[in-house]
């Protein structure tokens, strides 16, 4: 049983050293705000609620340092990013800001964004009514 159980833990510190790259860049050239007006509500909104999974500005909790959970977040984040990613919007042609807005504005009508296994641990990412009222009305207006 010793045996076995230093095996894991040793398996568990070598895991810690198979790092994934995090998800933090200050280069915000294409964001979104630079070619569309995004009102300071919003503002607010897009970095308490979708920022961390839809832009290239992660705010990482303390408990993305240990593996596996680093790994599912970014995972998680990778993948929020291939379906919109605010920091890259002005990069996106034209094709596929609709189709982006589209999906957007039936996430939000439905309200299943933000995820809600994201909302487990940040509370304060939950959106009320009249902030799913702000982005919806936002959202119409960048069509």
């Amino acid at each position: 049983m010793k045996k076995i159980l230093l095996a894991i833990l040793v398996a568990f510190i070598l895991i810690q050293f198979i790092r994934p790259t995090k998800n933090n860049s200050n280069n915000e050239i294409n964001a979104i705000s630079t070619v569309v007006d995004v009102p300071l509500e919003v503002q607010k909104i897009l970095k308490t609620s979708c920022n961390d999974c839809h832009s290239n500005n992660t705010v990482y909790p303390w408990y993305s340092e240990i593996a596996p959970v680093s790994w599912y977040l970014a995972s998680h984040v990778n993948e929020g990013k291939e379906h919109l990613n605010f920091s890259e919007w002005a990069s996106y042609n034209e094709n596929q800001k609709n189709h982006i807005i589209k999906d957007l504005e039936e996430e939000l009508q439905d309200k299943e964004m933000p995820l809600k296994s994201y909302l487990i641990i940040h509370e304060n990412a939950k959106l009320t009514e009249a902030q799913y009222k702000i982005m919806i009305d936002w959202v119409k207006t960048i069509k």
